[in-house]
């Protein structure tokens, strides 16, 4: 990408990819899926905060979305939205590196990568960058992954058995109830918590 993936994107730079393993299960074609849906979102939205903020199903993509408000910002929408929306620039297929939420009150996937790409984007430093303006902490959910879920659990703040958007969603409302402008600041306690299985959690 010559330090440019903007450019290497938008430019089709992504076409001279063959399918050369990059790291783990993530091949080029998988890279090659990712470059070509965000080129379809950068021309249909500008960027992919205003994916977002839009109105799933009254989004015309003439002015780029009608937006939401942050506060009124679903991000369980935006990540159906953004589901659909990569798998209509890859000829409808879906990736099994972009995780399903689920429809509106459907149960779905936790949605851990997406959520943590999230804080990174929405919240500030110093170990979130802080990038995205629109969405305010507030509307994030917990990135819930085995470490997180399991001290959430010992502690009393998560009772579900499953690792699943309800789970997500019954934690971070938790979390709410301390913190309802930032519930995702205490990620880091917990999941530092959970890797460090000495520590006491009374």
């Amino acid at each position: 990408m010559d330090y440019r993936p903007y450019d290497f994107v938008v430019s089709d730079g992504f076409k001279k990819l063959k399918n050369k393993n990059i790291h783990r299960t993530f091949f080029e074609n998988d890279l090659k899926y990712f470059c070509k849906g965000f080129k379809y979102i950068y021309d249909k939205y500008g960027n992919l905060e205003n994916l977002f903020l839009a109105r799933d199903k009254k989004t015309d993509g003439s002015s780029r979305g009608q937006k939401l408000s942050s506060l009124q910002c679903d991000v369980w929408k935006g990540f159906y939205l953004f589901r659909e929306e990569m798998a209509k620039a890859n000829k409808g297929e879906y990736s099994i590196h972009v995780s399903n939420a689920g429809k509106e009150d459907e149960n779905g996937s936790a949605c851990k990568k997406l959520n943590l790409a999230l804080r990174w984007l929405v919240r500030e430093g110093p170990v979130d960058l802080g990038l995205w303006k629109k969405i305010k902490p507030g509307a994030l959910y917990i990135p819930l992954d085995v470490h997180v879920a399991r001290t959430a659990r010992k502690m009393g703040l998560l009772e579900r058995k499953s690792n699943d958007k309800k789970a997500v969603v019954m934690l971070t409302e938790k979390l709410r109830e301390y913190c309802p402008e930032d519930p995702v600041k205490y990620d880091f306690a917990l999941f530092g918590a959970g890797q460090n299985s000495s520590l006491p959690l009374a």
